[in-house]
């Protein structure tokens, strides 16, 4: 029985962890048992916005959604009237009426915030530019079933302080577990979602610290996870971001200062010989393909949480 607080998934920071713990224990359910829930969103309609281009979340919700017995619609921002100047606000009133719940891919943070105020149905984050949360929710279940349990566990994320070190943050405090964020000067993490997971940390045993060296971070980690050192819409970025990470590359060096057991993590895409070597990406300790596989069944289960 679930005993959900939130109506939305924005950021993380509006569960608590009892809400995310729930959402772990359905995920491993419905992965292992995924014809039990065959029906959970029958009538349901889901619509899948996407103004930023997607593999994973496009294929992972349209695939989960089916697989629960609802209905997706893809939908493209420049098929619809908001590519033309249609205020958003107008928009989500309107899709209130047709479909249960909208799925997100966007840039500004600021466009899922005002769909949740705005409409009456479920908003989920597919992506911002300064959150991801269905990707750590995925790489949650990915860490609870290694390991058997997230709290306590140590995870070093190295690279740019963007949404994926954001919601590892929220979502590592919430856990319990103790989160390393180790970055070069001048990309680091936003210091007010820091702060909100610094608090969050505090209610669960866990911690969250900043540091300049990924040598340093690393040491004693049970997973180290690594992001793309330009994410789309920095191309032109490329070049500097890659002289000032250059240090930051995740290899075989490194991995042998965490734990004999860390495993590696990446949300993807990937850059070979970039933030990591093919040796880490493509060795035994990496769990990236497996990690891509529980998207679907994380969101599954927020999607049975939200809607069923």
């Amino acid at each position: 029985m679930t005993t959900k607080t939130f109506k939305h998934m924005l950021t993380l920071e509006e569960l608590t962890p009892t809400d995310l713990d729930e959402l772990i224990r359905l995920a491993i359910d419905v992965k292992r048992h995924p014809d039990a829930y065959g029906t959970a969103l029958a009538g349901k309609k889901v619509a899948l916005l996407f103004e930023k281009a997607s593999t994973r979340t496009r294929i992972s919700f349209e695939v989960g959604v089916v697989e629960l017995g609802g209905y997706p619609l893809f939908l493209s921002g420049s098929d619809l009237q908001i590519g033309r100047g249609e205020p958003i606000t107008d928009t989500i009133r309107v899709m209130s009426r047709y479909v249960d719940a909208l799925m997100i891919r966007t840039y500004a943070h600021e466009t899922v915030e005002t769909l949740a105020t705005a409409g009456s149905i479920p908003i989920i984050n597919g992506l911002t530019d300064t959150h991801h949360p269905c990707q750590v929710l995925a790489d949650l279940l990915t860490i609870e079933e290694t390991f058997g349990t997230r709290q306590g566990k140590v995870l070093t994320y190295i690279g740019d302080g963007n949404n994926m070190a954001h919601s590892l943050m929220l979502g590592g405090a919430l856990s319990g577990m103790h989160i390393r964020v180790a970055s070069p000067d001048g990309y680091t993490v936003d210091e007010t979602i820091y702060n909100q997971a610094v608090a969050l940390a505090e209610t669960t045993g866990g911690s969250v610290t900043l540091y300049g060296d990924p040598a340093e971070a690393t040491v004693g980690a049970h997973v180290v996870y690594t992001d793309v050192f330009a994410s789309m819409g920095q191309e032109a970025e490329a070049e500097t971001r890659l002289a000032h990470f250059a240090s930051f590359q995740v290899d075989e060096t490194l991995m042998a200062s965490a734990r004999d057991e860390a495993i590696f993590l990446h949300c993807l895409p990937a850059h070979r010989g970039e933030e990591v070597t093919a040796d880490v990406m493509d060795g035994p300790q990496s769990l990236v393909f497996d990690q891509a596989e529980n998207r679907l069944h994380a969101q599954k289960a927020l999607m049975i949480t939200l809607l069923a």
